[in-house]
């Protein structure tokens, strides 16, 4: 299947990798969720094909090991990812998901929005302060699911709109600890429960923070422009609110600018993810000293945090490690966003074939926090390759990072 001759190009590649398998254009076009018309510019040479995500999910498709396979070049890209581990919050939240829709009692009688808020809200800095995010969190979010459903069926008017509010910003951060580890329905179950709370709260900052956290999950399930368009959506929710508001509007704001820069930089538009970091940039530059945007961790530091994810997404790491250069990670408030951090550099100097400086970035990546890398499957990949180049002195040390993520080297 992969006795290709090394002067092909990859439409050419992709296409004769598709007839071996007796597909037809259409069926591989709806694999990889684009049109037939799309396969049959990229396989003709008529369009270059510069996005990962789609790269990856063609080389899914048509079941080869790795991008570079479709490429014919060193764009080493496992096309299995590494498989994902569950955790032990699961069972529980999944429960509390299946349950309230129907029945149940608050844990510790009815709470009142304002008090609803409040516990959210210390959820969420527990997320960022927590080296062990799911763990930790997970504890919390059956009873706290429990908890405020009661919250929205015991008020009414302008209460009732404020504890759905609440609610949506629980739901984020239940669809924020499922990545990854639960299976894609209870996922997507999280994030439609948080939409539909927002819009029942008649509150155009919660909507925003829907489309914030569809464009994520768009994202991830391979959607990049859709993932755009929905980030532009939530942008023009709060333009008219810019002018005179408030830190949180501005604040979500750049968040929703910072999610369109990665799912540019990772379907390849560079000119449009510079775009999107640029207008973050200057959105953070209005927010009040010290100011941090709790669920999104959005303030100036997070804006460079993202200029990192941006270059390693568009396979420019000396661009990426360059940027990385301005930020001091331990002034980063979210350990989960250091965590991110690290982890991007230590993939920037892996597309530099720097193995030594990949195995110490991504072991401080662990450090700050454990399950911000185990419980990611590109942090898993990236450990189990790093295993494998590394030789030498390095090979123990890289190996031992591996079994401690979770992988085998």
């Amino acid at each position: 299947m992969t006795d290709l001759p090394a002067e092909l190009t990859t439409g050419e590649r992709i296409r004769i990798l598709r007839e071996r398998r007796g597909m037809t254009r259409a069926v591989l076009a709806g694999l990889v969720g684009r049109s037939s018309d799309w396969l049959k510019k990229i396989e003709n040479g008529e369009r270059d094909i510069r996005s990962i995500t789609h790269l990856v999910r063609l080389a899914h498709a048509l079941h080869v090991p790795d991008v570079a396979t479709l490429t014919g070049d060193e764009l080493a890209i496992p096309a299995d990812s590494v498989g994902k581990l569950s955790h032990a919050s699961v069972t529980p939240i999944r429960a509390a998901l299946h349950g309230v829709s129907f029945a149940g009692t608050p844990t510790v009688g009815t709470v009142t929005p304002e008090a609803l808020r409040g516990r959210v809200e210390g959820a969420w800095r527990l997320w960022h302060g927590s080296t062990h995010q799911r763990t930790e969190v997970g504890a919390l979010l059956p009873d706290l699911i429990r908890d405020a459903h009661a919250c929205v069926r015991a008020h009414r008017g302008d209460d009732r709109r404020a504890a759905h509010a609440a609610t949506a910003d629980l739901y984020r951060l239940v669809q924020r600890l499922l990545a990854h580890i639960c299976e894609p329905e209870l996922y997507w179950l999280a994030l439609d429960r948080g939409r539909a709370h927002s819009e029942e709260s008649d509150n155009p900052v919660s909507l925003a923070l829907a489309a914030w956290s569809t464009a994520i999950g768009q994202r991830a399930a391979g959607f990049g422009e859709e993932a755009v368009q929905t980030d532009e959506a939530g942008m023009t929710l709060l333009r008219d609110l810019l002018e005179d508001g408030s830190a949180e509007v501005l604040g979500v704001y750049g968040a929703l600018n910072l999610q369109a820069a990665i799912s540019c930089g990772l379907d390849g538009r560079s000119g449009d993810a510079e775009r999107y970091l640029s207008e973050a940039d200057r959105t953070a530059r209005r927010l009040p000293a010290g100011y941090s945007h709790t669920p999104s961790a959005f303030d100036a530091s997070n804006v460079a945090i993202h200029g990192v994810s941006v270059g390693v997404g568009l396979l420019t790491p000396g661009e990426a490690l360059r940027r990385a250069e301005s930020i001091t990670p331990e002034t980063v408030g979210s350990l989960e966003r250091r965590s991110r951090l690290l982890l991007d550099i230590a993939a920037g100097h892996h597309q530099r074939h720097e193995t030594a400086a990949g195995v110490h970035y991504l072991s401080a990546a662990h450090r700050v926090s454990p399950e911000g890398v185990r419980y990611v499957p590109f942090a898993r990949a990236l450990a189990r390759d790093l295993a494998k180049a590394a030789s030498g002195p390095l090979k123990a040390d890289a190996v031992a990072l591996a079994e401690s993520v979770g992988v085998a080297a």
